[in-house]
């Protein structure tokens, strides 16, 4: 492994499964060839404990954002802490933002503006953003089409929707963040998506700790299963492991870093 780079585009290392083992498991990451981690913020505590983690360890870089479950968190005073923080050396995106529809709360209308109003930061920063959506995807269509999203970088996070709506999302420059999902024996829709959308469009990611991909599925997850979210992705799209690895990694490089 260690002749090959490896890009996790989204992990969440400063949540409490990690309390155990965070400082080794990070360091066995970076001796294993992972030469980047994007740790994603999600609330205004995972903000600060976000930032705190690419400051302790040199692979570990940000996306700050408030996820769209918990966005009744902001108000001026809060979103203004997030601005600042998100202006920060290492930090590279906004997010995780967007829409989570899969319960009533937060209200959707408070969903919406909040979305909208980070994608402006993102504007006013010049910085990517990394997108959730769990079954929302009109409205997320919606507001990615409007003026508020344009030309604005972005990875849809943890991709689950169909063929269609990813014919949509790469008409609008997007990303893909393809993780152990694409490994269930029931995804299906997610195997089709992949198959379509190209390779140089796709990132890997985790989500951890959690969406843990099978053997594992139920486990805690970790970065260090990405080889096997790479190899089903390269069977899928019959195509080299280390392809799969390598255009990946460039791929997030380009996003995040605009190298």
């Amino acid at each position: 492994m260690r002749d090959i780079r490896i890009f996790e585009s989204h992990a969440h290392y400063d949540d409490k499964a990690f309390d155990d083992d965070r400082d080794e498991l990070l360091k066995q990451l970076a001796d294993d060839g992972y030469a980047y981690v994007m740790n994603i913020a999600s609330d205004l505590d995972s903000v600060d404990t976000t930032y705190e983690l690419t400051q302790e360890y040199e692979h570990v870089y940000a996306a700050i954002g408030i996820h769209p479950s918990e966005v009744e968190e902001l108000n001026e005073n809060t979103f203004q802490h997030v601005r600042e923080v998100a202006k920060r050396d290492k930090v590279q995106a906004i997010g995780e933002i967007g829409l989570d529809y899969h319960y009533d709360e937060p209200a959707r209308e408070l969903q919406k503006d909040w979305f909208e109003r980070q994608l402006m930061l993102a504007r006013e920063l010049n910085k990517p953003v990394v997108i959730h959506s769990r079954d929302a995807a009109e409205d997320t269509m919606k507001i990615l089409k409007s003026n508020i999203a344009r030309d604005i970088p972005g990875v849809m996070h943890c991709y689950s929707y169909s063929v269609e709506i990813s014919r949509e999302l790469l008409k609008l420059g997007y990303y893909f963040g393809i993780g152990g999902v694409v490994t269930f024996s029931n995804a299906r829709k997610l195997i089709e998506a992949v198959e379509e959308i190209p390779l140089d469009r796709i990132l890997l990611e985790t989500d951890s700790p959690y969406l843990a991909p099978t053997p594992h599925r139920g486990e805690r997850n970790s970065s260090l299963y990405i080889p096997l979210i790479a190899e089903k992705i390269a069977a899928i799209k019959d195509v080299p492991y280390h392809k799969v690895l390598d255009q990946t990694y460039k791929n997030a490089r380009k996003l995040f870093f605009n190298k």
